[in-house]
C-alpha cells in the first residue's frame, strides 16, 4: 500500500461533509418550526420593559416623586403606581383617596403619553404620611398576560 495515495486521496470528504451540513440544515429547521409550533415566538415579544425608576420622598410637603431615570419608554396605560396608603394626585382631582392608580389616569399624563427618560409622577398622601408605606411602580401588558413590578420604594419608618 501506497502512503502517499492515502494521503493524497479525499474522494471520502466531500460525501461526508455534505452529511454534515444535511443534518444542520435538518436541525436548524426543526427548532424554528418548533418554535412557532409551539407559540414561543409569541412570548418573545410581550416581556416586560427594562426600565429603572427612582424615587424621592419630601416629608415636608408628603410628596412622593416616581421618576424614570432610563430604559425603556413605556406606554403610561401600562404603568401603574400602587401603595398601601391612599394617595392623590396633587395637581387635581383626578385621582383622589387612592391604593392604585394607571399613570393616564393622573392630570399630567393622558392615553397614549410616552413615559420616558425624565418624566416624573408625583403622588400624595391622602390624610397620613408615606413614612411607613410601601409604593410599587408595576407594568402590566395591554395582553394582561405579563407583569411586573419595576420599582419598590419604602418609606423610612416602614
Amino acid at each position: 500500500m501506497d502512503i502517499r495515495q492515502l494521503l493524497d486521496d479525499d474522494s471520502a470528504v466531500s460525501p461526508v461533509i455534505g452529511v454534515i451540513l444535511m443534518v444542520a440544515i435538518t436541525v436548524i429547521l426543526a427548532a424554528v418550526i418548533a418554535t412557532f409550533v409551539l407559540g414561543l415566538g409569541d412570548s418573545v415579544s410581550n416581556t416586560a420593559p427594562q426600565a429603572s425608576f427612582g424615587a424621592n420622598y419630601d416629608s415636608d410637603d408628603n410628596q412622593l416623586d416616581l421618576t424614570h431615570n432610563g430604559g425603556d419608554t413605556i406606554e403610561a396605560q401600562l404603568l401603574s403606581v400602587s401603595s398601601d396608603e391612599a394617595f392623590q394626585d396633587p395637581d387635581s382631582t383626578s385621582v383622589s383617596s387612592a391604593t392604585s392608580a394607571s399613570w393616564n389616569e393622573f392630570n399630567k399624563f393622558s392615553e397614549g403619553s410616552q413615559i420616558a427618560a425624565g418624566n416624573t409622577l408625583t403622588i400624595e398622601e391622602d390624610g397620613g404620611e408615606f413614612d411607613d408605606a410601601t409604593v410599587r411602580v408595576t407594568f402590566q401588558s395591554e395582553q394582561g398576560d405579563t407583569s411586573a413590578t419595576l420599582a419598590e420604594w419604602t418609606g423610612p419608618d416602614a
